[in-house]
């Protein structure tokens, strides 16, 4: 009942992701067209994550995921039966703006009531459960082409997941009412005040604040923790653009590329537990840093195998280096999140703390696209890996400042 629907509802995504351009481009979308149709998903989701904070603090996690499982299956009819590309690319966007509010529910849900030992992990099962549907609804979606032969059965195989997560939700047991919330231990409170320091000794109040009330209490936090999140989007964001581009540059064919990614890919997803583990058991730093480094790493490395002989065994090597960084890197922004969230009310918080992130994932493949534009792809490359330079001296710093030490004191080591 927590993880379920999580998984449904990713499967679905993975299923129609892949075919958003390819039913745009039918609709009369030329290749532009078709790439700003396909990121309607991304703006949607980025511009639901406040709403869905205001809908989760007022109406509960239950609530709040029925109602955004319903609206997106009329998005997914929609999309099944769009007349024309203006109505297909309404729909993807209503879809981005429910998949918002349906990972919120299960953030803020996640948040307060998962004990802080546990938290990592159970958060990075929480983020695995997302990549294992995203990873097995593309091959759903190529079995349902094979089958029917029409790029529209990936939406109403969509359809049919969001029914069994609404029935799951509605008719299921109710974790909300099975786990209640912990009593919360008096941990140093991450509340800031205008000075920028940090409260001590408070206990946590049942006051309940609007979304853009909380952004501005927590505007020092969300300006120093949350952007050095956006810059770890950012480069998850920007790998999954740079490593198909950079098979093109180097004149690989599309299988070639296409395995390299899966095997980066699947590399990816086995770790995503082993990042929980280490989150727990020697706090966020040791999995953040090794995430960041990484990843910068591969891409500076990266950046300089273009023109090499050997450049395909660098970009398979590299490929698989990135692989374990974002690996290591799962549960990482739900779990920082979660733990610099007010107590009682978590979820107009993670409304703002969400939206960062996104922008930051949504905003790496345009600077991507700008920089090579420019000059040329490993120029780009490079300078996704000095942002996660940066974003690693960030999380360096303002971890230990922002993040309280649970019971056994290792939290934010």
């Amino acid at each position: 009942m927590i993880y379920g629907p999580t998984l449904l509802f990713a499967l679905g995504e993975g299923a129609i992701i892949p075919l958003i351009p390819v039913i745009a481009a039918k609709l009369g979308a030329d290749v532009a067209t078709a790439a700003l149709v396909a990121s309607a998903l991304v703006i949607g989701q980025l511009a639901g994550n406040l709403p869905a904070g205001w809908a989760v603090a007022r109406l509960g996690e239950r609530i709040t995921m029925a109602i955004a499982g319903t609206i997106a299956i009329v998005g997914a009819v929609a999309m099944a039966l769009a007349p024309s590309l203006g109505v297909f690319a309404l729909s993807v966007l209503l879809i981005g703006f429910c998949a918002a509010a349906f990972g919120l529910a299960r953030h803020s849900f996640m948040t307060t009531r998962v004990p802080l030992a546990y938290r990592a992990r159970a958060l990075s099962l929480l983020g695995g459960t997302f990549r294992l549907g995203m990873f097995v609804g593309p091959f759903v979606a190529a079995a349902l082409l094979a089958i029917f032969g029409d790029e529209r059965a990936a939406m109403w195989f969509f359809a049919a997941c969001l029914v069994a997560t609404i029935s799951l939700v509605l008719f299921g047991p109710d974790p909300e009412a099975e786990f209640a919330a912990p009593p919360r231990l008096a941990l140093p409170s991450n509340d800031v005040e205008d000075t920028g320091e940090v409260v001590t000794g408070s206990i946590p109040t049942m006051e309940r604040v609007g979304v853009f009330r909380t952004m501005w209490r927590y505007r020092r936090l969300l300006s120093r923790l949350g952007l050095a999140a956006a810059s770890l989007s950012a480069v998850r964001s920007a790998r999954q653009v740079v490593l198909p581009l950079w098979g093109v540059s180097i004149g690989l064919d599309a299988q070639t590329i296409a395995l390299v990614v899966g095997i980066s890919g699947a590399i990816d997803f086995a770790l995503f537990y082993a990042s929980g583990q280490v989150m727990d058991r020697f706090g966020r730093l040791w999995a953040a840093l090794p995430a960041m480094l990484l990843m910068s790493g591969g891409f500076i490395a990266l950046a300089f195998t273009h023109d090499l002989d050997q450049s395909a065994m660098w970009f398979a090597m590299f490929a698989a280096v990135l692989g374990v960084g974002n690996g290591l890197s799962s549960g990482i922004l739900l779990t920082l999140g979660a733990d610099v969230a007010p107590a009682q009310n978590p979820a107009p918080f993670l409304g703002s703390w969400r939206t960062l992130t996104d922008a930051g994932g949504a905003f790496a493949p345009l600077l991507v696209s700008a920089i090579a534009a420019l000059s040329t792809l490993a120029v780009a490359t490079g300078a996704m890996g000095a942002i996660g330079v940066l974003g690693a001296f960030a999380f360096a710093r303002w971890v230990p400042r922002f993040v309280p030490r649970g019971p056994a004191g290792g939290a934010n080591k």
